[in-house]
């Protein structure tokens, strides 16, 4: 059984098959030989090429995941203190609106807006 062959070595068999068909130097029964190669060689990369692009995408799947947890987690914290700080600017509107106008402002009458 041979050995696998590399995505480099495909490529580089696709490219020497190339360079012999601009030559015109194939003749027709070699000709057919060796677009059936590189036919082969050519699905092999794209599977080679998907299964790399599958991998990556697992990898930084992860990578996101993990990321995600801790963002979770600060992301709950920064609401809380959201909630804290509108509950804390509610509590001064409402003490601003005992002031005429609120924090040294004059009211406006409701008409005028």
């Amino acid at each position: 059984m041979p050995a696998p062959v590399t995505y480099a070595q495909a490529l580089a068999e696709l490219e020497t098959i190339l360079r012999a068909l601009e030559t015109d130097a194939v003749d027709v029964d070699d000709l057919t030989a060796r677009v059936e190669r590189s036919a082969e060689l050519i699905r092999l990369c794209r599977h080679k090429l998907r299964n790399a692009e599958a991998s990556l995408d697992r990898v930084f799947d992860s990578l996101d995941e993990d990321e995600e947890e801790p963002e979770t987690e600060t992301a709950d914290e920064d609401e809380d203190e959201e909630e804290a700080g509108d509950e804390e600017e509610d509590k001064e509107d409402e003490d601003n609106h005992d002031q005429a106008g609120g924090a040294g402002r004059p009211t406006q009458p409701s008409w005028l807006f």
